[in-house]
């Protein structure tokens, strides 16, 4: 009988640990989950981070690659104008030489030439000063329209160099501007967006004033449909008219330097078979030169051989 009620007793102990054991389990679970739940808001915040991180990077990224692109260009221009200066160079030493071959063969014959050495030297001297006259007003263009060109980059926004291209080929400065910049979509009118980026090539412009400017207007192959516009030949040459007054009734630059031209569609840069690329050849050039005039004083002044 006393067997019987100690083992009673342990029972019951036993059941009376139970709750207390599941109390424990409860309580241990809850810190569990409150430590994942804390461990999943942390990682969320961190990926906010990241992908905050990774935005501005991707942006400082596409800058810099932009900044490259147009670096490359710069350079292509500058290995071009090397090259052009070389091949001058290059002209004149030969030139030289043809001359040097005609003063020995003048000195060989000289008792058979009524050919006067003296003159000869002379025509010589006169070529040679005339060479470098040229070799010198080449370079003098040529570095006008480098700071030309610079001081206009410089002016543009990140923005507008997305829409504005700036060359330097063979001494003349290509201004390229997109047409949905200018105009007004499917017009020649020009748009408010135009008149931030037209007023800092003017100032281009009024600061050299021993340039002339050349607008051209270029489209794409899509035909065009307007009354007054019978094809893309006029709305070439209205868009680059619109220019040449916008710039002499905006920002008084003067008439008798101001050319506009339009060459409709028969001047792309790429093919017209992509929307990008009709894109790319609905442009308009302004293009930068210095005066032609001044180098045909120069072919006057020729020395004759």
């Amino acid at each position: 009988m006393m067997n019987l009620i100690g083992n009673y007793q342990k029972v019951t102990k036993s059941f009376t640990l139970i709750p207390i054991f599941m109390k424990y389990q409860v309580y241990i679970l809850t810190v569990l989950a409150a430590g994942l739940l804390m461990t999943s808001c942390a990682s969320k915040k961190d990926l906010l981070n990241c992908q905050s991180e990774n935005r501005t990077l991707s942006s400082n990224y596409q800058d810099v690659k932009d900044q490259l692109s147009n670096t490359k260009e710069q350079l292509a221009a500058s290995n071009s104008r090397v090259a052009s200066l070389e091949e001058q160079l290059q002209q004149a030493k030969r030139d030289y030489a043809r001359l040097q071959r005609s003063l020995d063969k003048s000195l060989e014959n000289s008792n058979q030439t009524n050919v006067s050495i003296d003159k000869l030297v002379d025509q010589i001297n006169e070529s040679n000063q005339y060479i470098r006259h040229l070799v010198d007003v080449k370079s003098k263009s040529d570095s006008l329209s480098m700071v030309l060109t610079n001081n206009l980059t410089r002016s543009l926004s990140k923005e507008e160099l997305k829409e504005v291209d700036v060359q330097v080929l063979k001494g003349v400065v290509y201004i390229s501007l997109a047409d949905n910049m200018l105009y007004k979509s499917g017009s020649y009118e020009i748009n408010s967006r135009a008149q931030e980026t037209l007023s800092k090539v003017a100032k281009i412009i009024m600061d050299y004033k021993d340039f002339d400017v050349l607008v051209e207007g270029n489209t794409d192959t899509v035909p065009i449909s307007r009354e007054n516009i019978r094809n893309n030949w006029d709305l070439s040459c209205l868009r680059a008219s619109s220019v040449v007054q916008y710039l002499q009734n905006n920002f008084g630059v003067d008439p008798k330097r101001l050319t506009a031209g339009g060459r409709g569609e028969y001047n792309p840069v790429t093919t017209n078979d992509t929307d990008l690329g009709r894109q790319r050849n609905r442009r308009t050039q302004i293009i930068i030169t210095p005066k032609l005039d001044q180098f045909m004083e120069l072919i006057d002044q020729a020395p004759e051989n």
